[in-house]
């Protein structure tokens, strides 16, 4: 992470707010993306996050969520340095408590239920039918560059995917279908003294709320149907789309949600081999993420 730029970026954030330059301590780094408590001579405090494409876009979401009326964090400023985003925002402390199904299910029930923004990319059954073949392309260009060469069982079950992907899409725009948070999980909901806040909107897009659903859970450990079943009652039960347990592209809507979930996600994981990330030691990790997430679309998307 350049330290330079950041500084450049926080320098403009105070800026425009009018505030001094603050102490900066480290929440969360990562290597595209940053996450810090920053306390100004003042003694207030605010969060300064910074992240660089794919996930400089959550700016415009975090506005789109709030004209929504969905309890976001609060955007003081916003900056561009070097194709880097810098965003100056609420400071929300330590959560009260981690959050749970129940939790899960509140937020995605509202989150879902908000107007969708136009804003926002679209992911309808045409774009996750593209999806395997998205993967393929990622593939070709990784061979090109000598790299996951001994890779012909994804290339299999990716051919076996797209090949079935027409007819698994249906139903793909039955309810919930709009916002997608699409890093859906516990730690994306932050429950506080003064209510619970949603988090993470950087690769928020439009499409079928299932895929929040299903993603929920993690992808570390195997994903299981039968939980995600209770975990779509629940949702519906507390006011979620009366389609959210419709059968989809043949499938039950748990198993379609998973295989679809998985999909993307291998798509995202490969996409970051070959472009955000583009690092060749890294390779064995994604292969094997790779491979893990593919054996479950297979068999949840019965293909």
């Amino acid at each position: 992470m350049d330290q330079s730029l950041t500084a450049a970026l926080l320098d403009d954030l105070c800026t425009l707010v009018g505030k001094p330059l603050p102490k900066r301590s480290e929440i969360r780094v990562w290597g595209m993306s940053g996450v810090e408590r920053v306390v100004f001579p003042d003694g207030t405090t605010a969060v300064f996050k910074y992240a660089k494409e794919p996930f400089d876009r959550e700016a415009q979401a975090l506005r789109l969520a709030h004209r929504r009326g969905l309890p976001v964090p609060e955007l003081h400023a916003t900056a561009m340095q070097d194709k880097w985003l810098g965003m100056l925002m609420d400071d929300l402390g330590a959560p009260g408590r981690d959050a749970d199904d129940l939790d899960g299910v509140a937020a995605a029930v509202m989150l879902h239920a908000a107007r969708p923004a136009g804003g926002l990319p679209l992911l309808d059954g045409e774009g996750l039918a593209a999806l395997p073949g998205r993967a393929l392309d990622h593939l070709q260009r990784l061979r090109q560059s000598d790299r996951w060469t001994d890779c012909d069982d994804i290339e299999t079950s990716l051919g076996k995917i797209s090949a079935a992907a027409e007819a698994r899409v249906q139903g793909t725009t039955l309810g919930p279908f709009g916002w997608v948070h699409s890093e859906f999980h516990p730690t994306s909901i932050h429950i506080g003294e003064n209510g619970w806040r949603l988090l993470d909107f950087a690769r928020a897009f439009t499409g079928p709320g299932l895929i929040d659903l299903a993603s929920y859970h993690g992808t570390t450990a195997a994903p299981s149907p039968v939980r995600l079943r209770v975990f779509l009652e629940q949702y519906v039960a507390a006011g979620g789309h009366v389609d959210t347990l419709a059968a989809r592209g043949g499938l039950a809507a748990e198993a379609w949600a998973l295989g679809w979930h998985r999909m993307w996600v291998v798509e995202w994981f490969m996409e970051q081999a070959v472009r955000w990330i583009d690092d060749p030691a890294r390779d064995p990790a994604y292969i094997s993420v790779v491979r893990r997430h593919l054996s479950d679309v297979v068999r949840f998307l019965e293909v």
